[in-house]
């Protein structure tokens, strides 16, 4: 197949091309661009163009020596393990002679005399002293997923039962129908249901893998097992050396969606929004994504911390991560792929995710409404998200009243305008302000007689707009989104 030389330089060195002189001879560092691109996703090297994208041109008469030393040196097991073969292919470029050689996204990790090479960007990096680094690169050359590691010693007996529980409930408020399969079944069934429990093929026990264990374990178990499982949630606006507000989270997945939804909800704005006639939560529309794919996709051997950072004008996520490509996911031609198979399917029955790919979809379409920008999605080493966000000074008006988002619904929008300044309205604003909030302070606050209050909190219950968490002393309100 013909290769476009000057479409090639163009796009300058990167992750997967590579410019080298090489006039009259092959130089050694032609072999290590090899050697990293084999150990990444394979690349393109041009031969006869410098580091600038200046094509200068192999000599014609060094071409032919050109490719015997190059095909010599890749089958010679003592020089490249294991070894491989390609073609060095000869081109005319502006009168002058420019090799291209195209390397393989190899399945095998591979060693330049008995050093392992790894592509960064536009460089080729001796990792061979980095343990993890190489740890990193043959857990990419490994076809299996992480969360499918099995641990014998480990059973249903060191899950709380009340985990188990918990799970089967949510995922019985998700069905369509009336009974969830995991209604009827016992607990170490549902487990394998849900294929977080397998057989060790040394030992014949039937156990629980690392995506059972992370789904449903105590911060105990799982540190026992995987000691750098850690989400770090930061609010770092004002105080931007350290942090203004963190949640430290090491807990199992679901209990980690629960912590970063909060945190949201903590420091994040909530604008009334109209989809059609029905009011939805945007925010929530939006981070219930963002969280679940931090949590869902990221590579659980790397021990980079996973993050959620809340900063000015933006929420940034990132977690290790096992490419399947590099640079920017275009929302409108991107392919999804599942990381974490069991994962993504288990948060999906109990209800924490959609469908696979719905994410950069929902996050495309939801994002622009809630802020006026565009996320934008980094596929590489370290997924990187970022979600603009409104200012904070501006996410909410003085008088608290919500800001009301949405270009085709103008005049339901003028209706719950005029609308907010309700009883009910200023109930719901200030049980989200202040859920411990008392029937007392609410008089008080909104100005209107007890028994006003409280018919109005009842009404508002029998709406399944609110409900009452815990008693009536030492409870809280919450309002349902």
């Amino acid at each position: 197949m013909a290769v476009d030389i000057k479409k090639l330089i163009a796009k300058g060195e990167g992750i997967d091309i590579e410019f080298k002189e090489c006039r009259n001879k092959l130089t050694k560092d032609v072999y290590q661009t090899v050697c990293s691109f084999l150990n990444r996703i394979g690349g393109q090297i041009l031969l006869g163009v410098s580091d600038s994208g200046e094509v200068v041109g192999v000599e014609p008469s060094a071409v032919a020596q050109i490719k015997k030393d190059f095909v010599t040196v890749i089958n010679n097991p003592q020089k490249l393990s294991p070894t491989f073969y390609t073609n060095v292919e000869e081109y005319e470029y502006n009168g002058m002679t420019v090799l291209h050689i195209l390397i393989p996204n190899s399945s095998q990790a591979h060693r330049l005399n008995g050093c392992f090479y790894d592509r960064n960007e536009d460089a080729d990096i001796d990792i061979t002293d980095s343990t993890m680094l190489v740890a990193e690169l043959f857990n990419r050359k490994n076809n299996t997923h992480t969360e499918i590691r099995l641990f014998p010693h480990l059973t249903i007996d060191d899950i709380d039962s009340r985990m188990i529980d918990r799970i089967r409930r949510m995922a019985h408020f998700q069905g369509s129908d009336s009974e969830h399969l995991w209604d009827s079944l016992s607990n170490l069934d549902l487990l394998k249901s849900a294929n977080l429990y397998g057989k060790d093929p040394n030992t014949q026990r039937e156990c629980l893998n690392l995506a059972g264990i992370l789904l449903l374990g105590s911060e105990q178990l799982i540190a026992s097992v995987l000691p750098h499982h850690k989400t770090d949630a930061i609010l770092r606006v004002d105080n931007l050396d350290r942090y203004d507000d963190r949640d430290d989270i090491r807990v199992n997945l679901v209990d980690s969606y629960d912590r970063l939804m909060a945190f949201i909800k903590k420091h994040l704005s909530d604008p009334f929004y109209l989809e059609g006639t029905r009011r939805i939560s945007i925010r929530n529309k939006i981070f219930r994504e963002v969280c679940s794919n931090i949590l869902m996709h990221r590579e659980f051997s790397n021990a980079f911390p996973a993050k959620l950072i809340i900063e000015a004008g933006q929420v940034r996520t990132e977690n290790a991560n096992r490419p399947h490509g590099y640079g920017e996911i275009d929302p409108c031609s991107f392919s999804p792929f599942q990381k974490n198979p069991i994962i993504s399917k288990f948060f999906h029955v109990i209800g924490l995710a959609d469908e696979l790919g719905s994410g950069i979809k929902n996050l495309s379409n939801y994002v622009p409404v809630y802020s006026g920008g565009k996320p934008q999605f980094m596929e590489k080493d370290i997924f990187t998200l970022i979600v603009p966000i409104p200012d904070f000074k501006s996410a909410t008006s003085t008088d608290n009243t919500p800001i009301i988002k949405g270009e085709d619904v103008n005049e339901a929008v003028n209706e719950v305008v005029n609308e907010a300044v309700n009883r009910q309205t200023k109930i719901l604003l200030a049980l989200k302000e202040n859920p411990k909030i008392t029937i007392k302070q609410l008089v008080e606050k909104i100005g209107v007689a007890k028994s006003t209050v409280e018919r109005e909190i009842k009404s508002m219950k029998n709406k399944g707009l609110i409900k009452r968490m815990g008693s009536d002393k030492t409870g809280y309100w919450e309002v349902v989104e």
